[in-house]
């Protein structure tokens, strides 16, 4: 075990949420540097695939990179997120973010050009400097005291071109940019416009960019109250036909449908559905402070079964080299073999497909290296990765769960966090089972006449009916037996197997909480308990 694992629980319990992340964070750390970074350095991992990883890889906050074509809402977004505006922000129908801006939180506002901004060993941006000066002019940190930014921290991308402007070249490769923050951020969040659900060559490109990290991305139909809901309903369609298309995954993607700015919906008829979308998204960002450790982790174990495979693949083409005569036309010779290489190694190793590097992007690396100068297989270096994957992961990943259950739940707060969190705006407030929480009357006494109809055609005997009257009635609705074995425990108060008249007057009101698409709570709140009840219930429990 290792010694950052040997800390002990009374030990975790009184940290705090900040040394909770450092211990996990240095666990990460140590196992990169000790097990997975000689196997990278020994064949060449980095020239091929990704540099290697620095402290702040490992110490920064989750990262949220946000991607789509000009005129999406990309910039607008992230004002929407932050409520002010920030350093180098600009908005407008035309290509207008020219830059990848790095939104994070400072104590003072303002920006660091990217040549600056790479040689900060505290920003995780370093490697970013073998994109060159291009790209580097069109990328800056905008820092910001902004609360959102303390949890998280956005990357804005420049739009991405259609039509005659995709030709222009930028000047640096953009998808390697793109893949590069990929393989860093937490969330991957394309974004698309109502009006605009073509997917151009540079967009399909930049989405294949992201192959293998598939669990990252999120989908936002953007500007969706500007179409009515017939309309939404065929643009929904044509988004899913259109992205089936580019991302090769058997499951469905989650596409989150809105109007992400803070303006009045042009069209308010499915206002209900785009506030519930807007909380389901604002959930997901949320979560990333507490998910990090586990996304790092899982990154890093991407990582490790990546490099295993491409030191099998480099050792091969080493070990099928001739010593003296014949170097050019057999190292041709292996290139063209390369899909090959793939299965055999597959089958002689054990290895999935799936975690082999992409065939042609490798065929055309190889054409600038000397296999002769490639290194033989070390299997001491295999075992070390090995044994990280099957004892020492599982170790970091109980430290993780003890680490969560010991240190607060970790939040995104601050922004457009916060304006639905309480009052009356709070999603769900005043609907289902919330309804006349905040009124003096009790809420089910306005339909209490119609249900009083329905009890006095039951035969109650001396005021009550019974279970089995109850059910002819309750069974109409044609729940299943276990939700209204639910309302039936909730319904009745005193717990005496028979229902009153307000009682049952409860019962028919749950029932059409739950028929309106409403959850069932768990235990009956304050307000829906029956006025005759309310003194008798303390003594039921």
């Amino acid at each position: 075990m290792f010694s950052w694992l040997g800390r002990q629980a009374g030990g975790r319990e009184r940290a705090g949420g900040a040394d909770a992340v450092q211990t996990v964070t240095g666990g990460l750390r140590s196992l990169y540097l000790r097990k997975v970074l000689p196997l990278e350095e020994a064949y060449r991992f980095h020239e091929f695939h990704s540099p290697a990883l620095e402290d702040a890889d490992f110490e920064n906050k989750p990262m949220i990179l946000l991607v789509g074509q000009y005129s999406t809402g990309k910039t607008t977004f992230i004002r929407y997120l932050l409520e002010q505006d920030f350093p180098g922000m600009r908005i407008g129908p035309e290509p207008t973010t020219d830059s990848f801006i790095a939104v994070m939180y400072g104590e003072n506002e303002g920006s660091t050009p990217g040549n600056a901004l790479v040689v900060d060993p505290k920003k995780p941006f370093r490697k970013l400097s073998r994109f060159g000066n291009a790209f580097l002019n069109r990328f800056m940190c905008s820092q910001l005291p902004n609360q959102v930014l303390k949890s998280i921290s956005i990357i804005d991308s420049p739009g991405i071109l259609s039509g005659e402007k995709q030709r222009i070249s930028r000047g640096y490769d953009f998808c390697q940019v793109l893949q590069w923050f990929a393989e860093r951020v937490d969330r991957i969040i394309l974004l698309f416009d109502a009006h605009k659900l073509d997917i151009s060559d540079e967009f399909s490109e930049a989405i294949k960019a992201f192959r293998g990290q598939d669990d990252k991305i999120r989908v936002v139909l953007n500007k969706a109250d500007q179409v009515d809901t017939q309309q939404l309903m065929r643009v929904y369609g044509a988004l899913m036909w259109s992205l089936g298309k580019v991302i090769n995954t058997p499951e469905v993607l989650r596409v989150y449908i809105g109007s992400f700015w803070a303006q009045p919906l042009q069209n308010t008829d499915n206002r209900r559905l785009f506030e519930a979308e807007a909380q389901d998204l604002f959930r997901d960002i949320q979560s990333l402070p507490q998910k990090a450790a586990v996304r790092k982790l899982n990154d890093l174990i991407k990582r490790a079964r990546l490099a295993k495979v491409h030191a099998y693949i480099i050792s091969y083409l080493k070990k099928e080299m001739p010593s003296v005569f014949g170097k050019e036309n057999k190292k041709r010779e292996l290139i063209s073999r390369l899909p090959e290489i793939y299965i055999q190694l597959q089958r002689e190793y054990q290895i999935s497909a799936g975690d082999f590097p992409e065939v042609k992007a490798m065929q055309e690396q190889l054409e600038n290296y000397d296999f002769t100068k490639f290194h033989s297989l070390k299997p001491k270096l295999i075992e070390a990765v090995d044994n990280m994957l099957s004892n020492k992961i599982s170790s970091l990943m109980s430290l993780i769960s003890q680490e969560e259950m010991s240190t607060p739940t970790q939040l995104v707060q601050g922004g457009a966090f916060d304006g639905t969190t309480e009052g009356p705006f709070n999603q769900g407030y005043g609907e289902g089972a919330k309804e006349g929480a905040d009124e003096e009357e009790w809420v089910v006494a306005k339909d209490k006449p119609i249900y009083d109809e329905l009890f006095y055609t039951l035969s109650p005997i001396n005021g009550k009916i019974s279970g089995v009257n109850a059910k002819k009635e309750m069974v109409t609705s044609k729940l299943p037996n276990s939700v209204l074995g639910k309302i039936w425990k909730l319904a009745d108060c005193d717990c005496d197997g028979m229902l009153d008249e307000e009682e049952f007057a409860l019962a028919k009101h749950l029932i059409k909480i739950k028929l309106d698409g409403y959850e069932l709570p768990s235990s009956l709140p304050p307000h829906l308990v029956p006025p005759s009840h309310r003194k008798s219930l303390p003594k039921a429990d």
